[in-house]
């Protein structure tokens, strides 16, 4: 088929937009990615400081085989482009009193630590992760490959066939209770939903394929960073002869009939066939396109459930630090308060959770020799007013509870400290109210009942990214690209 004729524009060198240019590349197409930012990866871009790299956003590498998957299409694979080392242990959780748990990189480990914990909770995680494994087979090859334009997909035989056991209709809070008593053992099970975006009673249990993710398949780390992965896909889209426009925010979608013509930026006119908008949805359709093209209107983004805003701090040590690991998950105060404090109360926490991952744990090549680079995560409520007072306030919070935890000062070895926050996920990303995930995996945003992945009212622009179909995370983003790109392709033969 011959497609290169067809002029594709992407708005945005995310996961999302680069998975889609590769693909219409490779199958003909003529395409352009216009980028705000100076570099690719959107929420995976990278900084150097002082002999330091920091990745900005995704630390956590999980669910390989997408990755693995997406490179193929290619003649790639993973190897091709960076090291991937399991860790173990995969991640440490630090309780109240200062109790850790390595959860360790082998999964009867894990039962093992169950089991000394809760009596019979081995036997019971040995059948939860079978349920979640059914959940990730059949989600991962039936349910988050679909553009979900209509609620008829959902009645494909095999998905139907299997509705009740991918429990859509039942909450995470209440599957996960029915095999686990004990508060910790639950916390551990409901940080991937916390963290990615929403109550677990609002939840479905089909989300509990992310305990079978983190918990069997286990935790990867790119060596080299995050943004070793974000320059895989952005070699992949230029390889396949997609063009990448740098410093090029978009200012208007130009529409003629129903049709997009093209885009502004930077001042000049450029022409398209088809468009992708793989920022931010909510900016695309509200800023970006006049109100009679929009599939949806400013009340419905307000009413959507969204996943967390975050406050983050990129910082450099002059010293190692023993005690932590690679990812540290400190859940010292109440999951469920920090919880409502995010999804229902929408303030700054009380008594926040949260994350500490400390790369130069297991790559020497992110900080200088014998310094440690630190980036921690707190998530909040989107929309929040993020003054330095207030940033600099929970700086100290978190940095008393990781000295004690530590049991060294930290605070007087930093030699760098940048923080990230509300604001400038808006500047940065043009996130919707600061979003950093995306939205929600609530049932009611589940699958046909997200945002959709074609405009209803153009005929030639479509969505990809973490507010459409399949959802927050990366290896969601990357899916999203690809189906957007054979949405296209079957449409435009």
């Amino acid at each position: 088929m011959n497609h290169s004729n067809k002029k594709v524009s992407v708005i945005g060198a995310g996961f999302a937009g680069l998975a889609s240019a590769a693909i219409l590349a490779k199958n003909g197409m003529d395409v352009s990615v216009f980028e705000k930012n100076e570099m690719a990866g959107g929420r995976a871009r990278t900084f150097d400081q002082e002999g330091f790299r920091f990745d900005m956003g995704p630390s956590w590498f999980w669910m390989p085989d997408v990755y693995e998957k997406f490179y193929q299409i290619f003649g790639y694979s993973t190897s091709n482009f960076y090291e991937l080392k399991k860790l173990d242990p995969g991640f440490a959780v630090i309780f109240k009193d200062q109790e850790v748990w390595d959860i360790p990189a082998d999964f009867e480990q894990i039962c093992y630590l169950f089991e000394k914990i809760e009596n019979g909770a081995g036997e019971k995680l040995k059948q939860f992760i079978k349920e979640a494994e059914f959940k990730y087979q059949v989600g991962m090859e039936d349910v988050v490959y679909k553009p979900f334009h209509h609620f008829t997909e959902f009645l494909d035989l095999n998905l139907f066939k299997n509705a009740l056991k991918l429990q859509l209709l039942t909450s995470f809070s209440s599957h996960t209770r029915k095999y686990f008593k004990d508060e910790r053992l639950l916390a551990l099970m409901e940080f991937p939903v916390l963290f990615l975006g929403a109550m677990p009673q609002q939840t479905p249990a089909l989300y509990s394929l992310m305990n079978y993710a983190g918990l069997k398949q286990g935790t990867f780390y790119p060596m080299g960073g995050f943004g070793e992965v974000a320059n895989s896909f952005l070699k992949i889209a230029e390889e396949q002869g997609v063009k990448i426009h740098f410093n090029s925010p978009v200012d208007t979608i130009e529409i003629i009939k129903n049709r997009v013509v093209g885009l502004q930026t930077n001042g000049l006119f450029k022409s398209a066939d088809v468009l992708i908008g793989a920022a931010d949805y909510a900016h695309v359709e509200q800023k970006l396109l006049p109100k009679e093209y929009r599939s949806y209107t400013s009340s419905y983004w307000e009413s959507r459930t969204f996943a967390p805003s975050s406050l983050l701090f990129y910082l450099g040590i002059n010293k190692k630090i023993e005690k932590l690991r690679h990812h540290n998950l400190f859940f010292d105060e109440q999951f469920d308060q920090h919880a409502i404090e995010i999804y229902k109360d929408k303030k700054w926490p009380t008594k926040p959770l949260f994350y500490v991952c400390c790369p130069s744990k297991t790559d020497a090549s992110v900080a200088p020799a014998g310094h440690e680079n630190i980036f921690i995560l707190m998530p909040i409520a989107i929309g929040m007013e993020d003054s330095e007072d207030i940033r600099e306030d929970y700086f100290e919070r978190i940095m008393e509870r990781l000295e004690k935890f530590a049991g060294e000062t930290i605070r007087s070895n930093i030699v760098y400290k940048r923080s990230y926050c509300v604001s400038n996920f808006i500047e940065d990303y043009n996130a919707y109210q600061g979003n950093a995930y995306g939205l929600a995996n609530t049932l009611q945003q589940t699958a046909f009942l997200k945002p959709k992945l074609k405009n209803n009212k153009l005929k030639n622009m479509y969505y990809a990214g973490q507010l459409t179909v399949p959802g927050p995370g990366v290896p969601p983003s990357i899916i999203s690209g690809q189906i957007a790109a054979n949405e296209i392709l079957k449409t435009f033969q």
